[in-house]
């Protein structure tokens, strides 16, 4: 009897347990298997985002230590200093058009990136791309809070000269010990700063932006009053490009800046959805988006190379610039105080970017995957921690490879944008019907077959498939080049266009059956969460 007694219990203590972990939720927005109160289309007061915001926002995008230090990936294709500026100023005008077509489903329908792959993929067959941008967005925020504890170890140690001299290592020697302390804090900052919800973020990431902002002021002002010229990367002619002729080279370039920022673009909706009005996002994204990438990255180039005249070192990550700098002139407490506020604003801008582009898009998506346990913020701090358990500083160790990881990420990102934009604005005229996007049966219009739409996958591994073979070979040997090669270093304009006409050419000669259904935008009347929470009543009824 007591046995008995014992498993019958256990089910009802499993139950209050489940539903003490559950999110919180608002009303009309219940936890459900597929929505809670972050998935939603975002509800008007909750957005706050002026146009003011979206320049904030983009100053933290653009002005980072990630494109400061981009213009190693461009001369590393054999550009010099000039070529590179022109590569950036094109990049960054082709990212501009990009965040618009990407970020127009979140400011008219309110949705981000991981509902919007409902009406595309099926509601099952979502999952794929929503769990592949996690995945690598994990080792994306394993970089970001590597050099985010970098630059809070050069803070710390202008302060503590001593401790901006320890030797000891970790990890086989790859790992300083005074950095991983910097990791730990900054994780700390960061815990602290994800309690606040994303439509209240504004005033945190002028913060940022203004601390950042002013090391890169500083720091280009000291490099240029010192050589009183651009340096030797602008004086000296590079022999030729690495592979190819200019041409080629501006290409690779071209499409390694879209890569670098490919998780940005493909995830404005979930930022624009925070829109307070139509277009709000726009002026910014076509404006201050390119302007703040090629100022961040033309800035790098030039301190950097008025650096290696002064230092005789050519050091691209500003964190470690500055670490030599309080070394060569000897700990001088005027230059620590300013190394101190410099490197300051490096962490500030990690901290900026790792939430921006890292943190709330994938806890958007681990929360599509179980929303009833995991919103924003919980998704962020699990891609917190798995991205420390990545080891970020193995991967990170050398130039060759961080510019490896960043071209095999546009691979996967650029069919994604390609069919989700085909999808939205040639297939379906931007008209979704919203509710459906939370229905997990046949009674949604977006079930297809058993929840997935085969027309999708498709298209997604015709826009793949045409790089991986230069990925391998790549991989392999780094000195390698052939046709296969030379497309994988255009991966981007590749998987666009391939999997952007797949997808449309498939759906004209095999329609799919949702087409013309639904709403141009977002209404709060044209959306009616359904799955209400039961009664105690009707639960007992199940459970009979």
């Amino acid at each position: 009897m007591t046995n008995a007694r014992e498993v019958d219990l256990h089910p009802s203590q499993w139950r209050k347990f489940l539903q003490y972990i559950e999110v919180p939720t608002d009303p009309g927005a219940p936890n459900t298997p597929w929505l809670n109160r972050d998935l939603i289309p975002m509800p008007k007061e909750r957005r706050t985002y002026k146009i003011w915001s979206y320049f904030i926002y983009w100053c933290i995008s653009g002005l980072c230590i990630s494109g400061y230090a981009a213009g190693s990936t461009l001369l590393a294709y054999g550009l010099d200093a000039q070529q590179a500026i022109v590569t950036l100023v094109i990049g960054g005008l082709i990212i501009g058009v990009l965040c618009v077509a990407c970020g127009w489903m979140g400011e008219r329908h309110h949705i981000g990136f991981t509902v919007a792959c409902r009406f595309s993929w099926g509601m099952r067959g979502a999952y794929f791309p929503v769990m592949v941008r996690a995945f690598v967005t994990i080792f994306w925020d394993g970089l970001q809070a590597y050099w985010g504890g970098q630059a809070v170890a050069v803070t710390i140690g202008a302060v503590i000269p001593g401790f901006a001299h320890m030797k000891q290592t970790l990890a086989g020697g790859i790992l300083l010990t005074k950095d991983f302390i910097g990791i730990i804090i900054y994780y700390i900052f960061f815990v602290a700063i994800m309690r606040i919800p994303p439509e209240r973020l504004q005033k945190p990431f002028i913060v940022s932006s203004v601390m950042f902002g002013g090391t890169l002021i500083g720091l280009l002002a000291w490099a240029v009053s010192n050589t009183h010229s651009g340096g030797p990367l602008f004086r000296d002619q590079v022999s030729s490009a690495v592979h190819g002729g200019t041409g080629w080279a501006m290409l690779f370039g071209i499409t390694a800046v879209l890569g670098g920022w490919g998780g940005g673009t493909i995830g404005q909706s979930d930022w624009t959805r925070y829109a307070n009005r139509p277009y709000a996002p726009t002026l910014s994204q076509l404006i201050t988006a390119p302007f703040c990438i090629i100022v961040c990255a033309t800035i790098g180039i030039i301190v950097t190379s008025c650096a290696q005249e002064i230092v005789g070192s050519l050091i691209w990550e500003p964190f470690l610039l500055l670490a030599t700098l309080q070394d060569y002139y000897d700990d001088s407490p005027r230059v620590r105080a300013a190394i101190f506020f410099a490197g300051f604003g490096c962490v500030c801008a990690q901290l900026g970017i790792s939430i921006v582009l890292n943190s709330v898009s994938a806890g958007m998506d681990l929360s599509g995957v179980v929303p009833r346990y995991i919103n924003i913020r919980r998704g962020a701090y699990m891609v917190a921690f798995l991205g420390l358990a990545s080891n970020p500083w193995q991967y990170l160790s050398n130039a060759s490879t961080f510019l490896n990881v960043i071209s095999s990420f546009g691979i996967f990102f650029a069919p994604f944008s390609g069919i989700l934009l085909a999808d939205y604005f040639v297939v379906r005229r931007c008209m979704i019907k919203l509710g459906d996007c939370y229905i997990g049966d046949k009674r949604s219009i977006y079930w297809y077959h058993n929840g997935i739409h085969w027309r999708a996958p498709l298209a997604w591994v015709l826009g793949v498939f045409p790089t991986m073979p230069g990925l391998i070979m790549t991989t392999r040997d780094v000195t390698t080049w052939n046709v296969w090669v030379r497309i994988f270093h255009i991966a981007f304009f590749v998987g666009l266009l391939i999997s952007f006409v797949a997808f449309s050419v498939i759906c004209w000669v095999s329609p799919p059956g949702n087409v013309g259904i639904g709403v141009l935008y977002h209404e709060e009347s044209s959306f009616q969460a359904e799955g209400e929470p039961q009664t105690d009543s009707e639960e007992k009824k199940e459970l009979v």
